[in-house]
């Protein structure tokens, strides 16, 4: 598919907004204990962004998303500071949970749930990722040991989740569990729940490397949550597709943010290293700087190229995970790269707070881990390379 003159377009709008309205926010000191921006904040962000027309940009305004290679240039774009993604409502888990509701909710889940994320009035939390000493789901879902049960009309959830990004604070959840009715076959099942509820309880909000999200990351327990059946996302037993089609895009799309991010990092870098002087010349005539932001260039460059192919993929109605895969160790290692070696040019500056360069070092550092470690990507595309190999000479 075709990137139309459409998404250019609004990919121009969000790139001047954030630069021009967005990045003189970024010392702005309303923060909350972990360095993540309050809602308060994000809510003056939005309505300005609903002014400028750049309001959740990467869904139409007939509710229909752009294709992938659309939302890519209008991603990257919102990236460019850690603040532009939140004031143009393309953040995570938002934008995530946007794309699923958007394939798989009725017209009653949409109306109900979808709506408020789409206005920017709401946030949102998906509650997959289970507490590691619990042996629960983490990069493996089928470890999910949060269960849902029939009540009669309703489901009854118990169990513990970990991770969850923008729990506290968020309107809206996406609930996972294993189920052992015979309707859901074995399988998990996703329900749409409203937040907050006296039964889901945030236990613990840990401080992370990464401060770019509202509510972090929390520790939940839910006892005894009752979901009328209504509710339920798609059919039973089928939670497990679903989040495919959910994680495919969304690993995406971290990579456009945060490749906006590290094109926004290279250009802070850039600067610096042209205006300052050491021995004599220019950091930039020093070939042990010069050659790191050729480097970047190199890895930018091939970042966007991996971004425009994966999404080419998905546009063509596979599901991508392989790709997906792909993508994901290429481009955040590529990021990391990049983000290093901005920090490096820099340095003392590089590791102060006195530029974003900093804060996207972390952010890129914490992207390496979630929707899938590097190492698990590995793993399992070198299953796929065992499992082609196999099929090839089965006989």
């Amino acid at each position: 598919m075709t990137i139309s003159p459409q998404a250019l377009e609004i990919a121009d709008k969000v790139e001047a907004f954030v630069r021009q309205v967005v990045f003189p926010y970024e010392n702005d000191p309303r923060r909350d204990h972990h360095g993540a921006p309050t809602d308060e904040l994000v809510q003056e962000l939005r309505d300005l962004a609903r002014e400028a027309g750049v309001l959740t940009p990467h869904i139409r305004a007939d509710g229909s998303h752009f294709n992938q290679r659309e939302t890519a240039v209008i991603l990257i774009k919102s990236g460019l500071s850690p603040l532009g993604m939140l004031a143009c409502n393309t953040q995570a888990p938002d934008e995530g949970n946007m794309y699923l509701l958007g394939h798989v909710g009725s017209p009653d889940l949409k109306e109900r749930f979808l709506k408020p994320l789409i206005s920017g009035r709401a946030r949102s939390a998906f509650f997959m990722t289970e507490p590691a000493d619990l042996q629960g789901a983490g990069a493996d879902p089928s470890m999910m040991i949060t269960t849902c049960r029939r009540d009669g009309n309703h489901w009854v959830i118990d169990g513990k989740k970990a991770f969850i990004t923008g729990a506290e604070g968020a309107k809206v959840g996406i609930v996972m569990a294993k189920s052992d009715d015979p309707d859901s076959k074995g399988g998990a099942c996703m329900f749409l729940v409203d937040l907050p509820d006296p039964a889901i309880t945030i236990t613990h909000v840990p401080n992370t490397i990464d401060s770019s999200m509202p509510g972090s990351h929390a520790e939940v327990t839910i006892d005894g949550l009752r979901v009328p059946a209504d509710q339920m996302l798609g059919d039973a037993g089928e939670g497990f597709k679903y989040a495919q089609i959910r994680l495919s895009p969304a690993r995406l799309s971290h990579c456009m943010r945060w490749l906006g991010g590290c094109i926004r990092a290279q250009e802070i870098a850039t600067d610096y290293v042209n205006r300052r002087k050491a021995f004599g010349k220019q950091l930039i005539d020093h070939e042990g700087v010069g050659f790191q932001l050729a480097e970047n260039l190199i890895d930018i460059k091939q970042s966007e190229l991996m971004i425009d192919w994966c999404a080419g993929v998905l546009d063509t109605g596979v599901l991508g995970t392989v790709e997906s895969s792909m993508t994901k160790v290429a481009v955040s290692e590529a990021l990391m790269r990049i983000a290093d070696k901005c920090v490096q040019v820099m340095g003392g500056t590089g590791v102060t707070d006195k530029t974003i360069v900093e804060q996207i070092f972390r952010e890129v550092r914490a992207f390496r881990i979630y929707d899938g470690p590097t190492e698990v990507h590995k793993w399992s595309l070198a299953k796929k390379i065992k499992r082609d190999w196999n099929h090839a000479h089965a006989h």
